[in-house]
């Protein structure tokens, strides 16, 4: 008997999987030409999935209604059939078990997905797991790293993120990078340019901002530096040891060459091996700069010649902390009587500790060695004086063991 308007509703909410098998079986019975679906059944080349059991069920109506028309037996033998494969509401499928068995593996794969909006039971809701959603603020990029590709690749070069999460907009800057289309280029400019795998990780910790540079800018500085007869291994020299130096402008980069060049009077090649040694004096501030050129000259007493020899052998005097050296001047020109023309040959005394002068002056003193005259015999450089560790000290200047300058240390 063909169903009726009002059965069809309770049938399909009842069938599900159970319809879907028993209209696979029905189509075995009656093949019509079109696309097999699990064992003969057909169905339309471009039907959609989610129109699929419609599809089937109004097929078996309209089949069983036709041949409702013909003849009086064939009626009886189709509702006979249908009755068999068509469970009413309180009815169960009676061969569901001995079906599966002949499902193929291959068939399997073309049962329709459930609908997104199929209720399902609280037993169900249970199982299912769900990702734990990105939080929309946080203070550390750690909550972020399991979803995003960017930053897991970031931490595998060896950058540092708890260092740059320090500073919001820079957490913010790589969370909307793609690794892809943002920074493999980067890398690989970096890498031609000569900074090694294992130097990238700490190179990109300090510059995370290169990653907001167009490439052509960054391009066109090196290009700028090699017009300045910078060669590569400056330049990857220079970049290393000052990351941000790509981050400026080709003025700015001039405009610093200009002003070395100009207010210390050297020329362009003393220029350039005063950048290629302290390239942060194209990047730093230069009021520290200005500051210890006035030190040098009005509160220190040294010609405008003689600074420019200490510069270029030690390029820190010109950014070192003002305090710093006017107490190791005022120490070894005023309590060492050591005179301005032999401070200026061996300026590295600049760049030592107070402390470690003191405590082998006053060694020296006790011992009755502390001649720093070279007109005179015993004659003591301050280059050895500073530069030499403990126990060369003590063996070639003091000629004095380093448990006797221990004791002696002591005392003070």
């Amino acid at each position: 008997m063909a169903l009726t308007a009002q059965q069809m509703p309770r049938w399909f909410s009842l069938i599900r999987w159970n319809s879907f098998i028993t209209a696979a079986q029905l189509g075995n019975r009656f093949q019509r030409p079109g696309k097999t679906l699990l064992h003969g059944f057909s169905a339309q080349p471009q039907m959609s999935s989610h129109n699929c059991f419609l599809q089937w069920g109004f097929k078996m109506y309209r089949t069983s209604s036709i041949w409702n028309n013909t003849s009086q037996s064939t009626k009886q033998e189709i509702n006979s059939d249908e009755s068999t494969m068509l469970p009413s509401v309180n009815e169960q499928p009676q061969e569901m078990s001995h079906f599966d068995s002949e499902l193929s593996l291959e068939g399997l794969d073309d049962v329709p997905p459930l609908s997104p909006l199929q209720p399902i039971s609280e037993e169900e809701a249970v199982q299912i797991i769900a990702d734990p959603p990105l939080p929309p603020a946080s203070f550390t990029l750690r909550d972020y790293v399991d979803h995003s590709e960017t930053l897991q690749k970031l931490v595998l070069l060896g950058v540092n993120l708890s260092k740059i999460e320090k500073h919001p907009d820079a957490a913010n800057l790589l969370l909307r990078l793609d690794f892809e289309k943002d920074i493999k280029q980067i890398l690989l400019f970096l890498k031609d340019l000569g900074i090694e795998d294992n130097q990238l990780g700490a190179f990109l910790t300090k510059n995370y901002a290169i990653f907001s540079e167009d490439l052509e800018n960054l391009k066109t500085r090196v290009a700028y530096l090699q017009s300045k007869n910078f060669t590569k291994a400056d330049i990857t020299q220079m970049v290393r040891n000052a990351p941000f130096l790509l981050n400026f402008s080709v003025e700015r980069l001039d405009n610093r060459l200009g002003f070395f060049q100009k207010e210390l009077e050297l020329n362009v090649k003393k220029t350039r091996d005063l950048v290629v040694r302290l390239p942060r004096l194209l990047t730093g501030s230069l009021e520290p700069v200005k500051e210890n050129m006035k030190v040098y000259h009005l509160e220190l007493g040294f010609k405008h010649n003689e600074i420019q020899h200490m510069i270029t052998k030690i390029p820190k005097m010109l950014t070192a902390n003002k305090r710093k050296l006017t107490e190791i001047f005022d120490y070894v020109h005023n309590v060492m009587s050591i005179p301005h023309h032999i401070i200026v040959r061996f300026p590295q005394v600049f760049n030592t500790r107070l402390f470690k002068v003191k405590e082998r002056h006053l060694f020296l003193t006790y011992l009755g060695r502390a001649q720093y005259d070279p007109a005179k015999p015993n004659y003591i450089s301050l280059d050895k004086l500073v530069s030499m560790p403990d126990e060369i000290f003590c063996e070639e200047i003091a000629k004095a063991s380093v448990q006797d300058f221990e004791k002696f240390l002591k005392t003070l």
